[in-house]
């Protein structure tokens, strides 16, 4: 994924503030001289609990764990992060990942706000490869913005 993808889902995850300055140590191992360093350490400061409340609202996520979902079978010009082949497939909604940005709107250079909730969808693979000839129990578990799904 993408690096603002990455930060965006650290960024909710955890509540700290992203340093400035160099990593610990120089590409041949060596330690970065004290001006660096000295630097580095105020700018790695945590923030507080109370300041890491957003004040954006988050969505509140539409399905529920064992809930059957279809994902949108749509074609939209542009970046997408949904698989072509996963595209009007019906599975259960395996977890709630939380809320992130959305990488569709990064990619187009916006906000990607407000956050989007993120499910892990389960699939038979039968249903996602029809001619499958392994155990029928056998799955495929893809993440999935809501905004790409429907009931079932």
């Amino acid at each position: 994924m993408g690096s603002r993808w990455t930060r965006a889902a650290r960024t909710s995850r955890r509540c700290h503030r992203s340093s400035t300055t160099a990593w610990a140590t120089t590409t041949a191992g060596s330690p970065p001289s004290r001006r660096r360093s000295s630097r580095g350490a105020s700018s790695r400061r945590k923030t507080s609990p109370a300041r890491c409340r957003r004040s954006r609202p988050v969505a509140e996520p539409r399905f529920r764990t064992g809930d059957r979902v279809k994902v949108v079978k749509a074609y939209p010009p542009g970046h997408v992060r949904t698989p072509y082949y996963i595209r009007g497939c019906t599975g259960e909604i395996e977890r709630y990942c939380g809320s992130f940005a959305n990488p569709e709107e990064l990619a187009q250079m916006r906000s990607g706000l407000p956050p989007v909730p993120l499910y892990r969808v389960r699939f038979p693979q039968e249903q996602v490869w029809p001619d499958y000839r392994g155990e029928r129990a056998d799955v495929v578990e893809i993440e999935i913005f809501e905004h790409w799904l429907e009931p079932a």
